[in-house]
């Protein structure tokens, strides 16, 4: 005789607060749809879709995690940290995403002006494809779709948008030691997103893991796609040793990548650890 069935849970995805194709209302939505309990907002660099994703969430049994992407870099490489539950009005955090925000914007620009050499695109067709604040290479791809230039966002990260394709310009962001130790001083749970994904940015090097958790690092999100099948080895190992929290999501983006609600999910003990490590906002459920 079966019992309850457990708790779907997704603690990554974006709307077109960022990057995603859908708005917080729509996102929940889908999320609804797909039967999921509990679904984690976690827009790049912003804050901006948590109170609409939580009205939407109203009168369904949908729990939303308020969270966010951190950009961050370690070395050469471009690292993502996840937040979830952190005092979305701390000064420092606050500061520190309106800068990244900002220095995108003209980042985003700069890369156009220098498309716009090659290809038939402008700025004003990268903003009509941005409905949020924080304007980025999806939207630059976006545009290069809705022209003809390419077909899919994919295509354009793979070719064009590539960071070796020519075009390319890096943003301003935090080291990883100062996001996650910001996260955490925020009240806040810091978990690394999709940390083993390819080919030389397989993994941060465990001499990095152990100053991360001394900053207050939480988890790491183990169940992604992108994370290679070597590489979740590694984390599960680290996982275990360091008693870090596993965590598996789908970073779901809408249409604007493959990537499906529910795919990878969080068991609920994890989320659990995740709730207990933070005093900045509670979870919300209707």
């Amino acid at each position: 005789m079966g019992g309850m069935p457990r708790p779907s849970i997704d603690l990554h995805t974006h709307s077109s607060v960022s990057d995603g194709t859908e708005t917080p209302t729509q996102l929940v939505r889908a999320a609804i749809a797909e039967g999921l309990d509990t679904i984690a907002i976690t827009d790049h660099d912003s804050t901006a879709g948590w109170d609409e994703a939580v009205a939407a969430a109203a009168g369904s049994d949908l729990q939303i995690i308020r969270g966010i992407e951190l950009s961050t870099r370690f070395e050469w490489r471009s690292v993502h940290v996840l937040g979830y539950l952190f005092d979305p009005h701390d000064a420092e955090l606050v500061a520190e995403t309106g800068r990244i925000r900002d220095d995108r914007l003209t980042r985003a620009e700069r890369m156009v002006n220098r498309l716009a050499e090659d290809y038939d695109v402008s700025w004003d067709d990268v903003l009509a494809q941005s409905g949020g604040v924080s304007i980025g290479r999806p939207h630059i791809a976006d545009a290069l779709v809705a022209r003809g230039i390419v077909t899919t966002r994919s295509e354009a990260f793979e070719s064009i948008l590539h960071f070796r394709g020519g075009y390319y310009l890096p943003h301003a962001a935090p080291t990883v030691l100062d996001g996650v130790r910001m996260i955490a001083a925020a009240g806040g749970a810091p978990v690394i997103a999709h940390p083993a994904t390819r080919g030389r940015e397989a993994v941060i090097d465990e001499r990095m893991l152990e100053a991360l958790i001394d900053a207050g690092l939480v988890g790491l999100e183990v169940r992604h796609r992108e994370n290679t099948g070597l590489g979740r080895q590694t984390l599960e190992e680290w996982a275990r040793r360091f008693d870090l929290v596993v965590t598996g999501s789908s970073d779901y983006h809408g249409d604007g990548k493959p990537n499906r609600l529910a795919e990878n999910t969080t068991e609920p003990a994890a989320l659990e650890r995740l709730i207990a490590r933070t005093r900045g906002v509670e979870p919300v459920r209707a």
